[in-house]
């Protein structure tokens, strides 16, 4: 374990301990078995996703590149943190190291970032869908979604280059007791023991860029959205719009909610009391659900995937 010598990083030779939810030591092994389930099921679904979007013509859409897109942040995500909870749900040791917590920030915040922007270019793909139907092959053809994608991308990384450092710049408690079960920029806040103003206010500031900015720029689309599907006279074609609309809408919710509840003011009570629980669901539970919400609100996703089975099913009777 590290050396506890001082108040800075120079007492963090070796790394850091995730105390997680040792608290509840009579809920590890349960835990354990619980996030194992939950992460096959999230490589599996989103695979799905991903291969459903890339297999079919039937989906070759801006849409569903998008969506692949975000299955695929959401594997990222996923992975950057349960591998590192279930080594410390499973046995006693809770450490990580320095060079893996710096990782593993810099991995979320490279990630979540981007799943934020995503999340954006996916309401704008809607709003040109359902509010300029004519010139939409026009605007979202394939080069410009390609552009939108790098862009989130590279919003991403220019998030995790500039918050990663000024993060590890802290100057640490002696202590080196992380109340979470990752390293993540709210939980090290806490950590530190001298003047964490300057980093707050960098937190802010990413917190305006990549949460309430994106959540106005989509809420904004959607009310262009609302006031073309008034208009709308084919009441299959509303309802279509709708479910595809509603299913992005829930997923934006439960990002950029739990996201907000953490990192808007790490040091309140709420944060510090029941943070590393909203963490769990928006690095676990949340990648679960996104594929769910679109594949059970999405006809044309459950008929390819249908459609997907029943061959699959018929070529194994065929074999035997």
């Amino acid at each position: 374990m590290p050396k506890a010598t001082g108040s800075t990083n120079k007492s963090f030779p070796v790394g850091f301990v995730l105390l997680g939810y040792s608290e509840f030591p009579q809920l590890e092994m349960v835990l354990f078995w619980i996030v194992i389930f939950l992460y096959i099921m999230i490589i599996l679904s989103n695979v799905t996703i991903i291969l459903l979007s890339y297999m079919n013509p039937q989906l070759y859409t801006p849409m569903y590149f998008f969506l692949s897109n975000l299955s695929f942040l959401d594997l990222c995500f996923t992975t950057t943190v349960v591998p590192q909870m279930l080594f410390n749900l499973r046995g006693p040791d809770k450490s990580i190291t320095y060079t893996g917590c710096i990782i593993q920030l810099g991995m979320l915040l490279f990630v979540g970032a981007t799943q934020g922007v995503m999340l954006v270019v996916m309401a704008y793909d809607r709003y040109v869908a359902i509010c300029q139907p004519l010139r939409y092959t026009i605007i979202m053809h394939p080069q410009f979604c390609w552009k939108l994608v790098l862009m989130s991308w590279l919003s991403g990384l220019i998030e995790s280059v500039t918050q990663t450092p000024i993060t590890f710049q802290l100057p640490f408690c002696a202590h080196h007791c992380l109340d979470d079960f990752l390293c993540q920029v709210p939980s090290l806040i806490r950590l530190a023991c001298g003047d964490t103003s300057a980093t707050e206010w960098q937190m802010t500031i990413s917190a305006v860029l990549f949460t309430i900015f994106p959540m106005g720029l989509i809420l904004t689309s959607y009310g262009y959205i609302a006031q073309t599907l008034g208009k709308i006279q084919s009441e299959e074609g509303r309802q279509k719009a709708i479910a595809t609309c509603s299913s992005h809408l829930t997923v934006v919710f439960m990002f950029y909610g739990t996201v907000a509840m953490v990192y808007t003011d790490p040091k309140n009570q709420f944060a510090s009391k029941y943070g590393k629980f909203v963490s769990f669901f928006f690095t676990v539970i949340t990648p679960l659900l996104n594929p769910l919400i679109y594949t059970l609100r999405n006809k044309e996703v459950k008929s390819v995937l249908q459609r997907q089975l029943r061959k699959g099913i018929s070529i194994r009777k065929k074999r035997n």
